[in-house]
């Protein structure tokens, strides 16, 4: 018998491109919803899932699903899955490691550069027919000190994009490669040492139980004042008060965010008023519609990955990534199994 496969969070341009890629051996299932908005008796018999970072695969999922062998998540991170049960369970769980790095690096100084430049405050002027110059003036790049919190794989291509704007760069990373820094020219320096010396801050971690909010009340008045503040990695790395308090206070004097905790909610807004939502995610919610009216603040949806090019990666990678399960060659197994 064929094995099914249940793809969550799909477009039709990407079921299409999965249809012709994988084959005619399995039976394929496309929801363009994420896993949790699907009956699970919809897609109960699937031996694979593949699900993108908005579906959320629990430990009771994972339970219910007697024949699933293998979880192929269409993104790098892989904290939206309970790895723990998928383990418990032997089933194997699966990522696509590499696939942006060039894609997540533009989008980190198409921020900076609106933010140096104060292009988004020009832009909204001009749609009212406002051409003035007053309060628009940026700053050049060149000459700056840019802090690259997380130097892997994005890490690494933004240093080298920065060396292209005469930026100097220091890097935190609890892995340190030398040989690189020394080719790049940058160099390694403590956290707090990075925050107080950078014009420009900008985030390239995973999230997990050591990066965490390791930017919070605790250490955030360390930061150099007046500094730009750039994620495009994950919203939980930073505490959402920590945020609002460097922005209101001068800390901060701007922000590019591709990514905020709560974020979900974004999807969520036009229901949430018909469903029983925690407390937390209310204030999630009010805290980006804060975000949203701050004039130094650009906020956007999760995209810095979305490119023609890293999205056929992606799901090319996924692909490549089910066959080789299917061949019990598995590649880039991050757990279960």
């Amino acid at each position: 018998m064929m094995k099914t496969i249940a793809f969550f969070e799909t477009t039709k341009a990407e079921e299409h491109f999965l249809r012709k890629r994988i084959g005619k051996n399995f039976t394929l299932q496309f929801f363009q919803e994420t896993i949790q908005d699907v009956p699970v008796k919809k897609f109960a018999k699937a031996e694979i899932l593949s699900v993108f970072i908005y579906s959320v695969v629990k430990k009771d999922l994972i339970r219910s699903m007697k024949h699933l062998s293998l979880i192929a998540t269409r993104s790098t991170g892989f904290n939206h899955i309970d790895i723990h049960e998928a383990t418990k369970r032997s089933v194997a769980v699966v990522n696509v490691p590499y696939y942006g790095e060039n894609t997540v690096a533009e989008h980190t100084f198409a921020l900076i550069l609106s933010l140096s430049r104060n292009i988004h405050k020009a832009y909204v002027r001009t749609l009212r027919n406002d051409f003035s110059l007053e309060g628009l003036r940026g700053f050049d790049l060149k000459g700056k000190t840019l802090g690259v919190i997380g130097a892997g794989s994005i890490g690494l291509h933004v240093i080298k994009m920065a060396k292209g704007f005469g930026l100097k760069v220091i890097a935190y990373d609890l892995k340190q490669n030398h040989f690189l820094a020394d080719t790049l020219d940058f160099t390694y320096e403590p956290l707090d040492e990075l925050l107080s010396r950078s014009d420009i801050i900008s985030l390239h971690c995973p999230s997990n139980e050591h990066t965490r909010r390791m930017l919070s009340m605790k250490n955030i008045r360390k930061v150099k004042k007046g500094a730009l503040f750039i994620n495009t990695a994950r919203g939980d790395l930073i505490e959402t008060q920590a945020l609002h308090y460097a922005l209101n206070s001068g800390i901060f004097a701007g922000a590019g965010l591709d990514v905020f905790e709560g974020e979900e909610l974004v999807k969520e807004e036009n229901q949430m008023l018909s469903k029983n939502v925690p407390v937390e995610k209310l204030h999630a919610l009010l805290q980006k519609n804060i975000l949203l009216k701050m004039e130094n603040v650009i906020l956007t949806p999760h995209m810095a990955f979305d490119s023609v090019e890293a999205v056929e990666r992606i799901l090319q990678t996924t692909v490549d990534n089910i066959l080789a399960f299917e061949k019990n060659s598995p590649q880039f197994v991050v757990g279960g199994g």
